[in-house]
């Protein structure tokens, strides 16, 4: 290797290894003195390593933005709000639908307060009433008595969502119960499509479409041209994500209990399956070698409907934690419904519930316990003196920053020093996914106080996020040990919690046999090692 010739440097060179060499460097870190040695071993013309390649598929613009915002709030809302029912016959008389003290302004406060960063609006549901003037029906808030027939729920809406800052998407059912050309494949899609250009015109930005599948058994036969109503929404809206049972930009996870499974690709192949006839385990998890990048959207209603009944009442604050474990938590988005009630406002015990559970993830996740830790990596691509691919950019928060290991490794392992004992029960993982999703399982060691590493617990896929809760444990040395991955394994963030409040229960989901956060906790794995040269 060639060294820098300049009497300056090999000066200072000189000095560094007189200081070392009579120890006037007390506690000077290792990591220092070798990052400043490599310094003076640099090639003259050396240069920054550049990223790995991305492995394919990768999100597009839109997804990576969608996939960003966590979780967005839900609201249904309409004549079944006033009906107390969930599927409407499409015949309830439009004076029904009057919210005397509709306030959209306040759901989109509770929207922002609560951490959700977009809003979907039923602008219209199976039974086919229109909380916009829509120029194709007259089954709408025109012939209502809310504001004589001069109400706009989805401009309200707009126009608040647009001063707050938070994303606004639509809901419009392709089942309609009122539509008399319902049924007709060619009159119908005119007509629906119709409707979606009113939406997607007249509105402003619109971030997500929601469509789904959902028909009553024994209705009219038809045929939904979905390749049609997707070119014209990205035509119209070339920023909007379109939800359906199989994208084209996000999927159902097929539940409505807001669970994904243990292991959950954003990675797809849509290729054989249409919209309502899928295979839910295969949408709950997922494709290592799927070609397209679909990820998925969990959906669960705070309440045991979807519309507001005035009989129900919000599931608790930590249930809803134990639903973020397994929705954001598992490489998804939570798309949660929070129903207005007939007043036209958000109900006070739903309120109440969203603040608990944002003071829970407040206190959970505001304080990273390993931020101060010193991290050391099996090996850094580009070598030690590269910092662009540094460990120490797993403590920085997002993804555009991470941790890469040097090519052709047979060996991925980031070592954790806390630095004191600390007591955790929580791990968060994210992967850059705009370079694609890469890791196929991992499991995180643990060193005990009698010398002893242990295996905490096993995960399989991370993605945008994976938030891993199992019992207590207090530790200052751990070991990240990536065991499979589709390319060279790159870590964004890693982050160790205590969550105090969530009981950690190591049973199987009902759909995927999964434990509580999709993960095998284990502690039976040990190796001895006293001397804790892996890790300091």
């Amino acid at each position: 290797m060639k060294l820098h010739k300049s009497s300056r440097s090999w000066s200072k060179l000189h000095d560094l290894f007189i200081k070392i060499s009579t120890c006037r460097l007390p506690n000077f870190p290792i990591q220092i003195i070798l990052l400043a040695l490599s310094h003076f071993l640099l090639p003259a013309s050396c240069s920054r390593k550049p990223p790995p390649l991305p492995i394919l598929p990768l999100p597009t613009a839109f997804q990576l933005q969608w996939q960003l915002g966590d979780m967005a709030l839900f609201f249904h809302f309409g004549t079944n709000t006033f009906t107390d029912s969930e599927w409407g016959s499409g015949h309830a008389h439009p004076s029904v639908f009057n919210p005397t003290k509709l306030n959209a302004s306040q759901w989109i406060r509770v929207a922002k307060d609560s951490g959700f960063s977009t809003v979907i609006l039923t602008a219209k549901h199976h039974d086919g009433f229109c909380l916009w003037p829509s120029d194709y029906t007259d089954y709408s808030v025109r012939s209502s008595n809310w504001k004589n027939g001069n109400g706009d729920v989805l401009a309200e809406l707009s126009a608040a969502a647009k001063d707050a800052g938070v994303g606004l998407g639509i809901y419009l059912s392709p089942w309609d119960r009122h539509e008399t050309c319902y049924g007709d494949t060619l009159q119908y899609n005119e007509f629906y499509l119709a409707q979606m250009t009113e939406l997607l015109t007249r509105y402003g930005g619109i971030t997500d479409v929601f469509l789904d599948g959902a028909k009553g058994e024994g209705e009219k036969d038809m045929k939904y041209l979905y390749a049609s109503w997707n070119s014209l929404i990205h035509q119209l809206q070339p920023g909007a994500s379109i939800f359906s049972d199989l994208g084209p930009d996000t999927r159902w996870i097929g539940d409505e209990d807001g669970s994904a499974g243990f292991t959950c690709w954003s990675l797809y192949n849509k290729t054989g399956f249409e919209i309502g006839d899928i295979d839910l385990r295969y949408n709950s998890e997922g494709d290592p070698f799927g070609p397209d990048w679909i990820p998925a959207t969990c959906d669960v209603s705070i309440r045991p409907g979807w519309f507001w009944h005035a009989s129900e009442v919000p599931m608790s604050a930590t249930s809803l934690l134990e639903i973020y474990y397994k929705s954001v938590g598992r490489n998804c988005k939570l798309l949660l419904n929070v129903p207005p009630n007939s007043s036209g406002l958000i109900s006070d015990e739903d309120i109440q519930v969203l603040q608990e559970f944002t003071e829970l993830r407040r206190s959970i996740f505001s304080h990273n316990l390993a931020i101060n830790a010193v991290i050391n990596a099996s090996s850094i691509r580009g070598g030690i003196q590269d910092t662009h691919f540094s460990p120490f950019n797993v403590l920085k928060e997002g993804i555009y920053t991470y941790w890469a290991p040097g090519e052709n490794q047979y060996k991925w392992i980031l070592y954790i020093n806390l630095q004191e004992l600390v007591s955790f029960n929580v791990l968060q993982l994210q992967e850059p996914i705009y370079m694609g999703q890469r890791v196929i399982e991992f499991h995180l060691e643990a060193l005990t106080q009698d010398g002893v590493w242990t295996r905490v617990v096993n995960g399989t896929t991370i993605g945008y996020k994976r938030l891993l809760l199992f019992p207590k444990l207090k530790s200052q040395y751990l070991k990240l040990v990536v065991d499979k991955s589709r390319a060279d394994p790159l870590i964004s963030y890693l982050g160790i919690y205590m969550d105090s409040v969530t009981v950690f229960r190591d049973t199987p989901d009902k759909k995927s046999r999964a434990s509580f956060n999709g993960s095998q906790v284990l502690q039976i794995t040990t190796t001895h090692n006293s001397s804790l040269r892996d890790v300091v």
